[in-house]
Parts: structure tokens; sequence; C-alpha cells
């Protein structure tokens, strides 16, 4: 039987090389956002407008992958800070629990009405709240008043 011995540069090399491999992680590590390697990328479309937002990485992220493509879906004003969507059908609450570093851009799912929130203003975690990803670059779309067709879909 033979025994490697791996020291502490072996490690933070391999630990260096696996976090620069992981997809969109310069760009969730500079938001401050915990990403993994199964993180993706989601196109938004509604009123001639088109975002993208990745994903978290935890249990209702994935759930809310599984469903893309989505389309037939409406979206509409909610408050004066988001926009919400209903989905066809519940999430797992797997991803739950208090977050912080709420800010505009982020797409959460609201487990007490199975809906989507997209937040284009401020707003604070709320019980049965989850952070699904956050909007990458502009949201300014979200700002235009009204109710629309949705289309949700994978760019990964």
């Amino acid at each position: 039987m033979t025994f490697r011995i791996i020291d502490r540069r072996t490690v933070l090399r391999s630990a260096l090389l696996s976090a620069t491999a992981a997809p969109f992680g310069d760009l969730a590590s500079s938001r401050g956002y915990a990403q993994g390697p199964a993180s993706m990328r989601v196109g938004i479309s509604f009123n001639e407008q088109t975002m993208a937002a990745t994903l978290e990485d935890n249990p209702s992220a994935r759930d809310f992958a599984s469903m893309l493509p989505l389309v037939g879906l409406k979206i509409d004003d909610y408050a004066n800070n988001e926009k919400i969507s209903y989905l066809p059908r519940k999430l797992t609450e797997e991803g739950s629990g208090p977050f912080g570093n709420e800010r505009p851009g982020d797409l959460c799912y609201y487990v007490p009405w199975g809906n989507l929130a997209l937040f284009h203003t401020g707003y604070r975690w709320s019980q049965g709240l989850i952070r699904l990803g956050h909007i990458d670059g502009n949201f300014d779309a979200l700002l235009m008043r009204g109710k629309f067709p949705l289309r949700i879909v994978s760019l990964s």
C-alpha cells in the first residue's frame, strides 16, 4: 500500500484551480453570493426586454432550474419594490433560511404564495423568502409598470 503525503501548497493549488474553473465564479464572488460549480445563468424576458441572472447553488434554485424553460407566465407589479410571477408548481423549501446582503436585482421565491419575486428596489428578508439568484447587470426593465407575458430560459 502506497501513501502519498499532501502538503498545504498542493491543497491550496487544488482549491485555487477549482475556484477558477467554476462557471461565473468571478461574477458571483464579486457580488458576495455563494455560488458553486452547479450555478447556472437564466434569461428573463418580458415586454421586449431581456435580463440575465445567475442562480444560487441551493436546492430551491436547482429545483427552479429543473422547470426551465418557463413560458406562458405573467409578471406583474407588487408593492413598490418588486415584480412577481406565479410558478406552475411549488419549489422545494430546502434552500430556506435567513440570508443577508439583500439588494435590488435579487431573484427570490416566496414560499407561502409560490411565486417569484424580482426586487427592483431595497427590501429585507422575511420568513418564507428564499433567494434563488441575482440579475446580472442592469435590471431597469423591472421598473416598467404593468402586467406582461414572461419567459424564463436557461442560458447555460
